[in-house]
């Protein structure tokens, strides 16, 4: 479409060329330059490239410059610039604006939109009887819907997205082709007319006859019935989540004993009927991109317990797709909608593959025509230290980069780690990470890790030059990179990763001391590291402290049963006298499987070294009757959390030294304060907190220490400890009321989840 603008003529024009690059294709950006210029009596044109928004404008000074103030000031809702050039170019005279024909040669720098949650001008849309759309479940603008999820590759028009199979009506048609419209160019335009549908299909696969299938949903909600829905980036499973006994049912069928599933409210103040809000968090829960967010549970919540047993947060989400906001109109106020898939498998998308592997799960399905080419799970975040932090960036951030203060010397394929893996890619001085993979110790995780691989090089158009990743030989992401013949290999240490990933999202290239706190990563010594004190930057680091390393008797089979690192961490404080102890720990052990394990310990076998925060987590968590065995991922250090009450003060700490000798941390004298106060009948809920306090000093303390031999006032936190609230917030304020600069995660997870981008910016450094 030719758009004409009338030019005054006898005036002093100028004509600027303005290059606009980041996320502004697909977002409505054309033709909010187009009224712009309009509103400023400019002319020239606008096109998208692969190269961003190019824009040539022309007309008087003063107009000019308001132009392109109000062009980086009032972009649309969805866009993020990264790159933004004008520079005065002659003049041509011409007197239209004009809309060109996008241009695609050569490698892009062109950004993909995440996926973004309905808006409030199509939600009203949807809810306005009389219009054409109204109750329609795929309703979407340039300022939200689907993106990342329906789009196969560059560029971003309909016939690379899953939408092509749709042909728009004319009244569709109509909308995507006025500048004037916000449907202008928006590629998944749609209506009931012309657009996807909804069906429910109970679990033999027959179509139930309804002429709304949404109403027809609720009733088998209410019902008690569970449903599998196809969404934005995969199914859910939902249930109402004030049915106990569909909540047990989903919890039986999906193996899945006592994790939390996530929750769905309509709104916020519905939210704040079973949480405490704060400002922050409702901002997050708010915010387009719709995670999940950790909240406090009220005391007075009515919520069954079952829906989060042991916990004192709920991981609440307000509805992003059309068909939530419908389910929860005047029907529900709360359901529970978690990930349709076994525990650590990848998230279903395809109907035929829920049906054959939902089947034993949910009791109908809900789903729809409009395929989903890139899986992509809810992001959880939480809010602490004031700010906002991902805990699984995925739906609603992908595929935004992450953005380096300089450039990355050549393309960068990083593989990530084994668990809550994610790969990333490199172009020039951004970093694109991929949604969540998941844990690679299953075939579909495997495919799903190498179709990610596949897809970003697709997008971004590039070919890597080097592939970066673990130095643990048995990672499946590490075989994987030493399969790829042509790339150069460069293994970085896993927690040389995760201190140069907090480092790199905070622009900050200095030497910093990092407290790495998780619970598995390969050292250089071949050993397994986890509870750090690194000094370093991108190309170097040392080990500067570490927790003294102890067995881990029955190897991977003491990270499920917690009593194992409990028996292990007591041998050492106690020696043979550890026995006569009277701990529940050593009443409940039968005494073979104690016999057995002291020999397993005495003869060293199967009983690698760790030097494990997260294995001092568990032992202490066994050691005081919290958890002995854990049937999901850092149980017991949750639990461990969780069984505290009230804020911690510094004086909990336990007065002991930590015994820093050659670098390692004594935790012997921590233990047998923890067990003195236990077999004193001391709360849980106070010896938790003491030894969180205890923990934290010891910490602070080392690096202190460490600012004094270094000079080094700058301290990163990272690793998957630091998802602990209160570890994390209690360390925070006190490295910072002791004068250290804190870096902390807020757009990459502290877990593995950001170990990719630390691999690459490891790997850049190496490289120079």
């Amino acid at each position: 479409m030719v758009c004409i603008i009338s030019k005054r003529i006898g005036t002093v024009q100028k004509r600027h060329l303005i290059r606009i690059d980041g996320i502004v294709q697909g977002v409505g950006f054309r033709p909010f330059v187009y009224r712009l210029a309009k509103s400023h009596k400019l002319t020239g044109w606008v096109f998208n490239s692969n190269k961003g928004v190019m824009v040539e404008v022309e007309g008087l000074p003063d107009n000019l410059t308001r132009f392109q103030n109000r062009l980086r000031q009032e972009m649309p809702p969805l866009a993020q610039v990264t790159e933004f050039s004008s520079t005065e170019i002659p003049l041509k005279n011409d007197d239209r604006f004009v809309i060109l024909q996008s241009e695609y040669k050569g490698d892009t720098s062109v950004l993909v939109s995440p996926d973004m949650s309905l808006c409030e001008d199509c939600l009203k849309e949807m809810l306005l009887p009389g219009n054409r759309r109204f109750h329609y479940p795929f309703l979407n603008c340039t300022n939200c819907g689907p993106r990342y999820t329906i789009i196969s590759g560059l560029p971003y028009d309909r016939a690379n997205t899953s939408m092509h199979e749709f042909t728009m009506c004319e009244e569709c048609e109509k909308e995507y082709r006025d500048p004037a419209n916000r449907r202008f160019h928006a590629q998944p335009n749609a209506c009931p007319k012309c657009g996807p549908t909804l069906q429910i299909v109970d679990r033999e696969k027959r179509p139930v006859k309804t002429n709304d299938p949404v109403k027809h949903a609720k009733l088998l909600l209410r019902s008690g019935r569970i449903l599998a829905i196809r969404g934005l980036g995969g199914f859910h499973l939902v249930a109402d989540a004030k049915n106990t006994n569909a909540i047990e049912t989903l919890r039986e069928r999906k193996r899945r004993a006592e994790k939390p599933f996530a929750l769905m409210a309509a709104n916020a103040d519905v939210v704040e009927k079973y949480c405490k809000v704060t400002h922050r968090e409702r901002e997050a829960l708010q915010q387009q991109a719709r995670p999940i967010v950790l909240l406090q549970a009220r005391s007075s919540s009515k919520l069954p317990k079952v829906i989060a047993p042991k916990s004192k947060y709920y991981g609440f989400m307000l509805p992003y797709l059309p068909v939530q906001h419908l389910l929860l109109l005047d029907n529900f106020d709360v359901l529970v909608m978690t990930s349709a898939n076994y525990s650590d498998e990848p998230i279903v998308i395809s109907n035929e593959h829920a049906f054959d592997y939902l089947a034993p799960l949910a009791d109908y399905f809900l789903i729809h025509n409009r395929e989903i080419l890139q899986r992509c799970d809810d992001s959880i975040v939480t809010v602490a230290a004031g700010h906002q932090r991902i805990l699984r960036r995925s739906r609603g951030y992908v595929p935004a980069p992450i953005i380096l203060e300089n450039k990355v010397k050549a393309p960068i394929l990083a593989v990530g780690a084994e668990l809550k893996n994610t790969v990333a890619l490199s172009n020039g001085n951004k970093v694109m990470l991929s949604q969540h993979i998941g844990d690679l110790d299953n075939p579909e995780a495997i495919a799903f890790f190498k179709d990610s691989i596949k897809h970003l090089q697709k997008l971004l158009e590039i070919k890597p030059h080097y592939v970066a990743c673990d130095m643990h030989p048995e990672y499946l992401s590490t075989k994987w990179a030493h399969e790829q013949e042509l790339m150069p290999k460069i293994a970085v240490q896993h927690h040389h990763a995760h201190l140069a990933s907090v480092m790199a999202e905070n622009n900050s290239a200095r030497k910093t001391i990092g407290i790495i706190l998780d619970g598995t990563g390969y050292g250089t010594d071949k050993t397994i590291w986890g509870g750090e004190i690194l000094i370093g930057d991108f190309r170097d680091v040392s080990r500067y402290a570490w927790f003294e390393p102890l067995p881990l008797p029955g190897g991977e089979a003491a990270i499920r049963e917690p009593w194992r690192m409990a028996i292990s961490y007591l041998r050492q404080a106690y020696g043979s006298s550890m026995q006569k102890l009277d701990l529940p720990i050593m009443r409940s052990t039968k005494p073979n499987e104690l016999n057995l394990l002291m020999q397993i310990l005495d003869k060293e076998v199967n009983s690698p070294k760790t030097s494990s925060c997260g294995r001092l987590f568990d032992a202490v968590s066994s050691i005081l009757d919290i958890r002995n065995k854990i049937t999901y991922e850092a149980q017991a250090a949750i639990e461990l959390e969780m069984s505290i009450k009230g804020n911690l003060q510094r004086n909990f700490a336990y007065p002991i030294d930590y015994n820093l000798k050659h670098g390692a941390i004594n935790f012997q004298p921590l233990i047998r304060e923890i067990v003195n106060d236990k077999t004193q009948n001391i709360a849980n809920e106070l010896i938790a907190a003491k030894f969180h306090v205890s923990l934290a000093e010891i910490l602070i303390a080392i690096t202190i220490r460490a600012r004094k031999d270094t000079g080094i006032a700058q301290v990163g936190l990272s690793g998957g400890v630091f998802q602990n609230f209160t570890l994390f917030q209690y360390t925070v304020e006190r490295l910072r009321s002791e004068g250290f600069r804190v870096l902390t995660h807020s757009r990459v997870p502290p877990n593995d989840g950001g170990i990719s981008l630390g691999q690459i910016t490891v790997a850049n450094a190496m490289l120079q």
